[in-house]
């Protein structure tokens, strides 16, 4: 719950930021080509539309009614995947110390493409770079809250309401309807792939090495959905449809915006 809310000041934080007015760009950026291109105006009303909704969806999220005893009764291993009955051989005890650690990792790669800052290339057009990763983050957030796929519409039980030594009050919380998918781990593999894709297409020179780059940002969100299994949060099942949602996101939205032709001016 902690998570969400912080998420969200952070993203309504940056909306501020990149709704005010645009500062004009440097001399050295107008006289490169661009590698995309941006109308802030129309992206800012799009993430300012998209942070909107976010706050709609997150008490739909928040206040799911509560399992009963029933309900958890009639919870069956059997049902679940050969790969899902991982998620129930974990240690129940240590299910406070990996959500804390899956927290550490969900907001280092949210906090990962500030490095692409460091490329002066990217630098240049450092607005129009924020402007996109808020809006691939926002949009990201609102498939998990308002797409079929996600917990507002599936009512999926976490793991941690199969655990029998736990429990009834743990257990029963109406937060534990949220198994699918993985809204932390789609936050963490957007941010990865965002800053893939720009710096793949920031520097086309690299050639097939930018597939290391993606491989590379694979890493934050395996990790993260590993310790959200550890966590009882989730299935693996669950990680693995937030990779994908995530890691869409993050190469479909920078390239919906880049420069096609090469003598843009």
């Amino acid at each position: 719950m902690k998570t969400i809310r912080r998420k969200s000041v952070l993203i309504s934080f940056l909306c501020i930021c990149i709704i005010s007015p645009a500062y004009p760009q440097s001399s050295a950026s107008d006289s490169s080509s661009p590698t995309y291109q941006v109308n802030r105006w129309a992206t800012g009303v799009v993430c300012g539309v998209g942070l909107f909704t976010n706050y709609l969806g997150i008490p739909k999220l928040l206040n799911k009614y509560e399992l009963s005893l029933a309900e958890i009764r009639a919870l069956d291993k059997r049902t679940l995947n050969r790969i899902d009955t991982w998620a129930l051989k974990q240690d129940p005890s240590k299910r406070g110390a990996f959500e804390k650690y899956s927290d550490y990792t969900l907001w280092s790669s949210i906090a990962l493409p500030l490095f692409l800052l460091a490329d002066e290339q990217i630098r240049l057009n450092w607005l129009d770079m924020l402007m996109m990763f808020l809006e691939t983050m926002s949009i990201t957030t609102n498939i998990y809250e308002w797409s079929f796929l996600g917990p507002n519409f599936q009512n999926r039980v976490r793991p941690v309401a199969y655990y029998d030594q736990l429990s009834y009050d743990e257990r029963k919380t109406g937060h534990n309807r949220n198994s699918f998918y993985s809204g932390h781990v789609a936050s963490a593999a957007a941010s990865t792939f965002f800053m893939a894709k720009v710096y793949s297409d920031s520097h086309p020179g690299i050639g097939d090495n930018k597939y290391l780059v993606y491989g590379a940002a694979l890493i934050p969100p395996l990790v993260l959905g590993y310790f959200r299994v550890k966590a009882l949060k989730h299935f693996p099942s669950d990680v693995i449809v937030g990779l994908v949602v995530g890691a869409l996101c993050g190469i479909l939205i920078p390239e919906f915006y880049r420069v096609k032709d090469k003598n843009f001016r």
